[in-house]
């Protein structure tokens, strides 16, 4: 991300490889070529000093678990600052014989100059503990679903019968597994499994229980938020799905148009062209990895109870079983272009007009 100011080009650039506890740095002058290292404490106390007597033009960070607060920081100072991604291509390091922090702040500072940086953008300190909140239930949704498979494992191993699918964790099926179940320290060596299926029921009561409390602090948030509140009015977006999408997007004025979304979300295809071939492929699956699981489970919802999106899948499915996950990929596109223009705008839900009709008018 790019925190922009009015004036000259950056002439002097500040790049920050940040360490836990130190950070080396790079004082890159762009007219000359002419570079400057040295060293400091990853510690605000020591940061903001460096950062008044140098007065860069623009300072540089890499996206790492500490950037929020150096960004904040930065911009304070009323610095221009980017945030990189060290994962894209210019940014990897091959065939090299030395590698070193003041290397990496040397490198981040020319990349920047050359305006070849994959830059990130860091969402608002409200935001950050939100999305931070909102992956510590996708980490106990994956928790859960380990457990249930590692009990059916389990029972599997027993040649224990067990119901499929979601018929497996109702009620009375779990008052079943656990008459089944013993305190490990009460089972006999030939009946072990009983002692570690109640070790797995434990587990899984707990993070149960985890997991209705983090739903809990979701629900809170989303019913004091806007646009949260503004999202659920599409037809199969849930509350889980708005909050991904609005504290992922964020500020839904940072992008141009509806692709510029959909890359951000690593929807668009990837693209080889070389002389006369120009070939598309898979999406990228760039950005948030939540963010398209959360637009798949609202994807799949939306065929159920919105029209609109029903007909979009079954135009692009064209009644084609093998074409299903390739239509669920466009309608969650779109479905995630409509929801950034519903927040552009502040916008309730409208059922987009589809582009025969268009035409027709």
């Amino acid at each position: 991300m790019t925190r922009h100011l009015e004036g000259d080009p950056a002439r002097l650039i500040l790049a920050l490889d940040l360490g836990q506890s130190k950070s080396a740095f790079c004082s890159f002058e762009t007219t000359t070529g002419a570079a400057d290292f040295g060293q400091v404490t990853t510690r605000r106390s020591a940061l903001q000093p460096l950062l008044e007597q140098k007065r860069p033009q623009r300072v540089v960070i890499e996206i790492r678990p500490l950037a929020g607060w150096v960004y904040d920081l930065v911009y304070s100072l009323k610095l221009e600052i980017q945030v990189a991604d060290p994962t894209q291509d210019a940014w990897q390091w091959k065939n090299v014989k030395r590698k070193t922090d003041q290397d990496d702040a040397l490198k981040l500072a020319r990349l920047s100059a050359l305006g070849q940086l994959n830059l990130v953008h860091i969402p608002t300190p409200r935001m950050r503990p939100w999305r931070r909140l909102i992956q510590e239930r996708v980490t106990l949704v994956a928790e859960e679903t380990r457990g249930k498979n590692r009990i059916r494992a389990l029972l599997l191993a027993q040649e224990q019968t067990w119901l499929p699918g979601k018929s497996g964790w109702t009620k009375q099926a779990v008052t079943g597994l656990t008459a089944a179940a013993r305190p490990l320290a009460e089972c006999p060596a030939e009946e072990l499994w009983r002692g570690i299926l109640h070790t797995e029921l434990q587990r899984l009561h707990q993070t149960a229980t985890l997991l209705k409390t983090v739903d809990d602090k979701l629900d809170e948030l989303g019913a004091g938020h806007a646009n949260v509140q503004l999202l659920q009015s599409i037809p199969g977006v849930g509350p889980r799905t708005a909050e991904v999408v609005a504290t992922t997007l964020d500020d839904p004025h940072r992008f141009r148009s509806g692709r510029q979304v959909a890359a951000y979300a690593g929807l668009t295809p990837r693209r080889w062209q070389s002389s006369s071939v120009d070939r598309q492929g898979r999406i990228s699956k760039r950005g948030s990895r939540t963010l398209r699981w959360a637009l798949n489970q609202a994807a799949w919802m939306a065929v159920r109870y919105n029209p609109w999106a029903r007909a979009v899948f079954t135009r692009i499915k064209a009644g084609k079983r093998e074409r299903a996950k390739i239509a669920i990929v466009a309608l969650m596109r779109k479905l995630l272009v409509v929801a950034w223009a519903m927040l552009r705008d502040q916008r309730r839900y409208r059922r987009p007009v589809p582009v025969a009709e268009t035409v027709a008018a």
